[in-house]
């Protein structure tokens, strides 16, 4: 098998691995006396509402809000779309319809929350005294910050009328969470800013992790986490009595899907972790001296064997201008860091984005850099750009997958033959 195909193999695998219909069939709640109403938000959002209405047996209604393009067919629940990574009105009004949707509820009813990786941008509901165009500025400074996706989360769930679990506690009814975790380490309560599942953190752990990434958040928002209002209910909350919360799909179950194919062919698989963090760059840097050793010296794995992680990794913003992700950042600083060596790679979004683009990642290997070059184009300069989308698409190394129905963060894999 060639290179790539063997490394998309891996990745449909892991793919598979998260697919929401195995968790939500093992983790269905008991039917109320009451009705069931269906609320839920991500990337992957759709999916999981027409895979639970294919084994909820008896009646359903619902709403459920995921990015542009990422729709299915439902009979009964119905799909809102709206802008990510980027909030925009659409979402304004999806927030609200999930208010809605549990608010005039009583305790003989259920709800059953649907919630995945993009859950935060595509649930904007700024508190009094902000605006949209407030929430907006947030997201893109916090999108530029390098703050890892669980900090990032903690100032979003501060600054919002229903993250922190407060779309839970909107309702009397008994709240049961199906959790596809985005998140390094999977707790379910950073997953889409907990609009359902709260957490201990405070505003003012908010307030330090803004002051830390230097974070130039408007006034408002400053002025706003400087008042009681802005805590988030606290996990002990009565309210939260009789609600649970399963984290049905994760990075960690598919990284084994796609080791145990791997082994299959052949192939010996190393796990590093399920769960990094870090700067993209850096990241690919240890992942990269790692790949040299082994190809030198056999150690600390023997060849042939692919190299594989997942977490999810950040990118400071340096330049203006540039288009990629964060798995197109670490692809392109890897090529730089492997170039010349006999290794191929694949770094890729399981959700099939990889930041605002229509990629889901990118391909390298020991000629990339090569590659770029001869199209006139320079490694180093598109790095230092933020600019990983537009080489890796002049020389045709975009992996391009559309919407995948999951999002358990990055997949990312090093084929050292």
């Amino acid at each position: 098998m060639q290179p790539r195909e063997f490394l998309k193999d891996l990745f449909s695998a892991a793919v598979k691995a998260a697919d929401p219909l195995t968790g939500i069939t093992a983790h269905l709640p008991a039917k109320p006396k009451g009705r069931t109403v269906v609320i839920g938000a991500g990337k992957g959002a759709a999916q999981m509402a027409q895979a639970l209405e294919g084994v909820w047996d008896g009646p359903l209604e619902g709403v459920v809000v995921t990015r542009y393009g990422y729709g299915c067919e439902t009979r009964n629940i119905e799909i809102l779309e709206a802008s990510h990574p980027v909030p925009d009105r659409a979402g304004l009004v999806a927030s609200k319809r999930l208010m809605d949707a549990v608010s005039g509820l009583g305790e003989d009813d259920l709800v059953i929350a649907l919630i995945c990786g993009g859950g935060s941008a595509l649930l904007p509901s700024p508190p009094e005294g902000l605006t949209l165009e407030d929430e907006i500025a947030m997201n893109e400074i916090l999108l530029a910050s390098g703050a890892p996706i669980s900090a990032m989360n903690v100032v979003r769930k501060h600054l919002s009328t229903i993250k922190g679990g407060r779309l839970a506690a909107a309702t009397k009814a008994r709240v049961v969470s199906m959790v596809v975790s985005d998140i390094p380490g999977d707790n379910p309560a950073y997953v889409a800013s907990g609009p359902t599942v709260p957490d201990s953190s405070t505003r003012h752990d908010a307030l330090d992790i803004i002051a830390q990434y230097k974070m130039p958040l408007p006034q408002a928002a400053l002025d706003f986490l400087a008042t009681p209002a802005a805590d988030a209910p606290s996990p002990d909350d009565t309210v939260f009595g009789r609600h649970e919360h399963h984290v049905i799909a994760s990075a960690g179950v598919s990284l084994e899907a796609a080791a145990a194919l791997a082994r299959s062919h052949g192939v010996e698989a190393a796990i590093l972790s399920d769960s990094i963090e870090g700067e993209s760059r850096d990241v690919a840097s240890v992942h990269a001296a790692i790949a040299r050793e082994v190809l030198a010296k056999d150690r600390p794995f023997q060849k042939p064997v692919v190299i594989l992680s997942g977490g999810e990794t950040t990118v400071t913003l340096r330049g203006k201008g540039g288009k990629g992700g964060r798995n197109g950042e670490f692809a392109l600083a890897l090529a730089l860091a492997i170039q010349g060596h006999d290794m191929h790679v694949l770094a890729a979004d399981t959700d099939g984005i990889d930041g605002s683009e229509d990629n889901a990642g990118a391909f390298v290997d020991g000629k990339t850099v090569e590659r770029l070059r001869a199209a006139g184009l320079d490694p180093r300069r598109l790095l230092d750009g933020n600019d990983s989308y537009s080489g890796f698409a002049a020389i045709g190394d975009l992996f391009e997958t559309g919407p995948t129905g999951t999002n358990v963060n990055d997949f990312r894999a090093i084929l050292i033959r």
